[in-house]
């Protein structure tokens, strides 16, 4: 049976069953298993190359510089609140990053009026959810948080009109890819089985007891510092002196104050470059501009400084 969706593609329900011979890599045999795990990596490590290669295509640079209504604390207050409501409809981080870039772009492109400029915000959020998300809050819902100071076809409109600009290129590499790439990279069987001296240093202890830490210890204080460089990244979202830089450069620059956090008391102190080089887990040092790295880590730790309120439920990691 067919029925047309909302967006007027034909759907079909009933979908066909899976092919009998299909059987998940890891239940057949442990080779088998670690030749599907080498493939993954294989695999993830392409797409970072991918991502990584293309964030200079992507990134929207002096996005506000021919906007003469929009100011860096109007852009602001907008990505705060576009947080705000990414975290109301429990959308993923990825959605929220993208919804940023494909508006930034959009600001690129085409001069906003400073009253509709809310309106190109949940527009930039619909689009994301839609590439990213399985199902995208309602075009309803989205015009109520703004009060119903816009209509449904002035949306549908800005969608079109955002779309056409970009030349539908929307596979923008964001913060939560490369956050969840180089968490992915700590995660990895040769960083939590085997013994690494820069994920051990993250778990120096502060007595004796401790220096037995299990496995599912060291992947909660792993989550817990994904934690802590994602809430890094979201107010570098909403600071404009930020978007000069690369997505991969400040998530690499927040996961450096993430694991500053949860070093010992007596190793809090401003890392050098090759320092910074023992601590990244890259696919390709090579390409890594350290002292940009570092001058964006001490605009992020300035930042985290001038923020501590918002960051009150960190201090319990």
């Amino acid at each position: 049976m067919s029925t047309l969706s909302d967006s007027g593609f034909e759907e079909d329900f009933q979908s066909p069953s899976p092919s009998n011979f299909f059987t998940i890599p890891w239940s057949v045999n442990l080779n088998n298993r670690l030749i599907a795990d080498h493939h993954e990596v294989i695999y993830d490590e392409s797409c970072f190359i991918i991502q990584k290669n293309n964030e200079e295509e992507f990134l929207a640079l002096n996005c506000l510089a021919r906007q003469p209504q929009i100011t860096a604390e109007a852009r602001c207050k907008l990505v705060s609140w576009l947080i705000a409501v990414y975290k109301h409809f429990k959308l993923s981080f990825e959605s929220c990053c993208l919804a940023v870039n494909i508006m930034d772009r959009f600001l690129v492109t085409t001069s906003v009026a400073a009253d509709c400029f809310q309106l190109l915000g949940v527009t930039s959020l619909l689009i994301a959810t839609k590439h990213v998300e399985v199902c995208s809050p309602r075009i309803k819902q989205l015009l109520s948080l703004c009060c119903n100071a816009f209509s449904k076809e002035q949306l549908c409109n800005l969608e079109c009109l955002i779309l056409l600009r970009l030349n539908f290129r929307l596979a923008a590499p964001t913060l939560a890819f490369f956050l969840d790439y180089l968490i992915s990279q700590e995660l990895s069987w040769h960083r939590v089985g085997g013994k690494d001296d820069n994920f051990t240093d993250l778990y120096e202890v502060k007595n004796d007891d401790d220096w037995t830490a299990t496995e599912e210890d060291q992947l909660s204080r792993v989550e817990k510092y994904k934690y802590f460089a994602c809430k890094i990244c979201e107010l570098s979202l909403a600071d404009y002196a930020f978007n000069k830089y690369q997505p991969s450069v400040i998530v690499q620059s927040a996961i450096i104050l993430a694991k500053d956090h949860f070093r010992k008391p007596a190793s809090f102190k401003h890392m050098s470059s090759s320092e910074m080089a023992d601590l990244l887990c890259t696919a390709d040092h090579n390409s890594i501009n350290y002292s940009l790295i570092q001058q964006c880590t001490e605009d992020l730790r300035l930042l985290v400084s001038l923020n501590l309120e918002s960051l009150q439920d960190l201090k319990a990691l």
